[in-house]
């Protein structure tokens, strides 16, 4: 037998008399890990209930005898979606976790909103909406992404002139730590719908929502290369012309031309020959890009070449027209990465539009500094949020959407840490903000500095949640005393 079977036999055997050696009531249950889109953070929970069926009765009937029940065992309680979050944000440590998958949508043509379940994914909304014509008026940038868990991190995507998603939210219901269920909207209960809007599940677990939709039209791509210097001023035109539903910019990443060249891409609504054709997803293109996409890690070559399918290709081939609900209706898991001594890790900062080419001037020392793997950079915009207690567009913003492909290793974590404290003072430095459902590195200074009501949030959230039991480890992190 080879020295490595003998090794794997013993190792086996040592474990086995380990375990036998353990109290009964010390090996009866094996803990539950839980993790998020980061891969670095699994987390012990003590249960974690995953909710599939429209059953409101028996789910709200269960929900209350969880929450009691971790209330009195002082266990931590969290809700999430897909857990898309990279900082453990959507995880109780040695708490109880729910994951709500509950795919139903209602749409109300005569109102003008549809009505969703917390735990619907967007690709259920589309293919409710679709139909019938319409679109949301807002979502996140990908359709497998939970509507509730939008709402809880005040997510934004393509759609402009628009704020972050909270903004289209007219109320929502939420069950609060005792078991009662509010109806919150900006007229009633308003002090709670700013708080829930972009507050990480932190006050109670979302029951539905109602969301406002518009009419799904036939948009035509136009690209446009920019400098940086001029990029803020036409985008931010474009967005708040009238003439433009949706609208990105993408920059650089090949260090030859590190974020000195920019593209800006806009879609105007066209006149359909026709009904319009139903919402596609993937296909042959998205497989394409992906690869692309994946290929640029390590390869100064393929950075260089997507960019001359962004700027070149893209425009020869885009050309035609695409339906708004078919743009959105992409899911994020097209680019993941297959490779597991790596993850994707996303930044997102918010920056103020006269401060944007200076923002990208000081992103490239600190980022060229860095030992990390830069993959993409897209821009987006966000209109001003007077709602949120948690606001990072407290006026209209550039928000630059960064992902990295980071080494899973201590060294590379540590040049991740420094390289984000050091992009998130940038940022502030520049008037902007930082985005919160991402990797915990931010000082508490700096996230006091991005978010001055914080105090505020915290305050009611002790308010709300008296015995603190909604917790994650974001709370552990940046706000518990």
């Amino acid at each position: 037998m080879p020295s490595t079977s003998r090794r794997t036999c013993l190792k086996g055997a040592a474990a086995t008399a380990v375990a036998l050696a353990l109290p009964n009531a010390a090996r009866a249950q094996p803990r539950q890990i839980l993790n998020d889109a980061s891969r670095l953070n699994p987390t012990p929970v003590f249960r974690h209930w995953t909710v599939t069926e429209d059953t409101q009765a028996d789910f709200i009937s269960r929900l209350r005898r969880e929450l009691k029940e971790a209330a009195a065992a002082k266990r931590p309680f969290c809700v999430a979606g897909e857990r898309h979050s990279m900082g453990g944000q959507s995880i109780p440590r040695n708490g109880t976790a729910v994951t709500l998958a509950t795919p139903v949508c209602r749409p109300e043509p005569a109102e003008g909103i549809y009505r969703v379940h917390a735990g619907a994914r967007w690709k259920d909304v589309i293919a409710a909406l679709d139909p019938l014509g319409f679109s949301p008026a807002v979502m996140q940038s990908n359709n497998d992404f939970g509507v509730a868990s939008t709402f809880s991190v005040n997510a934004h995507g393509w759609p402009v002139p628009y704020g972050p998603f909270g903004s289209t939210v007219r109320s929502f219901r939420i069950m609060l730590s005792g078991g009662t269920i509010l109806t919150c909207s900006r007229s009633e209960n308003s002090d709670l719908f700013g708080l829930v809007m972009g507050g990480y599940g932190l006050f109670g677990v979302i029951l539905d929502l109602d969301v406002e939709m518009v009419a799904n039209r036939l948009l035509k791509p136009t690209f446009k290369e920019l400098s940086i210097a001029d990029f803020a001023q036409h985008f931010i035109e474009a967005a708040q012309s009238g003439e433009v539903s949706m609208a990105y910019g993408r920059l650089s990443v090949a260090k030859e031309e590190f974020l000195q060249q920019a593209l800006l891409v806009t879609y105007r609504p066209q006149q359909p020959d026709g009904s319009l054709p139903p919402a596609q997803s993937g296909g042959t293109m998205s497989a394409i890009s992906r690869d692309i996409y994946r290929a640029q890690t390590g390869s100064e070559r393929f950075k260089k070449f997507r960019w001359f399918a962004e700027t070149v290709v893209g425009p020869t081939i885009s050309s035609g027209s695409v339906t708004r609900n078919s743009l959105m209706n992409e899911p994020v898991s097209n680019l993941r990465s297959s490779d597991s001594r790596r993850t994707d890790i996303l930044h997102e900062y918010f920056v103020p539009p006269h401060a944007f080419a200076a923002f990208v001037e000081g992103c490239r020392g600190i980022i060229l500094r860095s030992r990390q793997e830069f993959m993409n950079v897209t821009l987006r915009y966000v209109g001003k949020d007077e709602t949120s207690t948690l606001a990072f567009a407290p006026a209209a913003r550039i928000a630059a959407v960064m992902s990295f492909s980071q080494e899973i290793f201590p060294e590379a974590e540590a040049d991740m840490m420094h390289m984000t404290e050091a992009l998130i003072d940038l940022a502030i430095g520049l008037g902007g903000s930082f985005y919160l459902p991402y990797r915990l590195h931010a000082r508490r200074d700096q996230v006091e500095a991005a978010y001055p009501r914080q105090g505020q949030f915290i305050d009611r959230k002790r308010h709300y949640d008296p015995g603190l039991l909604f917790r994650n480890l974001m709370w552990d992190e940046y706000f518990s005393a």
